[in-house]
């Protein structure tokens, strides 16, 4: 779980500079190379990880009775990667006011409550613990920096984060509580468990890219 965990990272890492491929090398281990639109920028080799497909395990999670649990952010559609990329780097500069143009840039705005919501950052920043917004913004990258499922079929497909949004929690290996307890406050996850219910924030983009909502 740990190396699902580490390449999630390193995926979307590679997914802010621009683009990730996966070199084989020599012994079975793999190692990601991100290649930036900016071809000056300096791109860190150094991530090596042990191959965590074939041989040792896929890097698909089953969870029990769920859906297939996805970690590879790099093999989502690219409208799905160039939206990712555009709320990463909007929720890594601290300023809640950044992610105004991710906003204006989807075909809608997100669901971000149960009742419309005419300014999403208005309403972060009122539900935030210090009005600024910036523990919004890291919700986000916590559950981008997750597993995730595809929901649905067709014209109701969507990639939703985190993966527990859609499977029963009082079933999670230890190893995924450990995932639970990274995204939700101990106490908070203690309480999903004995219910088998996630009702934390979620995150869902459609596959043509479409951000539809983060909502609780």
């Amino acid at each position: 779980m740990n190396r699902r965990k580490n390449l999630v990272t390193i995926t979307l890492a590679a997914l802010v500079a621009g683009a990730a491929v996966l070199v084989y090398a020599e012994g079975g281990d793999i190692t990601l190379r991100a290649q930036a639109e900016d071809k000056t920028a300096p791109v860190d080799h150094g991530d090596r990880l042990p191959d965590p497909a074939g041989k040792a395990e896929d890097m698909s999670a089953q969870a029990a009775d769920g859906p297939k649990v996805l970690y590879d952010a790099t093999a989502l559609p690219e409208p799905v990667q160039r939206m990712l990329r555009d709320i990463i780097i909007a929720a890594r500069t601290g300023d809640i006011e950044a992610m105004r143009t991710v906003l204006e840039s989807n075909e809608l705005k997100p669901m971000v409550a149960a009742a419309h919501v005419a300014d999403p950052i208005a309403y972060w920043k009122e539900q935030s613990v210090d009005g600024s917004g910036r523990d919004v913004l890291a919700a986000m990258l916590n559950l981008l920096d997750s597993g995730f499922v595809l929901t649905g079929k067709g014209h109701d497909a969507m990639y939703v984060w985190p993966y527990f949004a859609e499977v029963d929690l009082a079933k999670l290996t230890p190893a995924q509580e450990v995932e639970l307890y990274r995204i939700v406050p101990p106490k908070r996850a203690s309480a999903m468990k004995k219910k088998g219910k996630y009702d934390y924030y979620r995150l869902g983009v459609s596959p043509s890219g479409v951000w539809h909502y983060f909502i609780q």
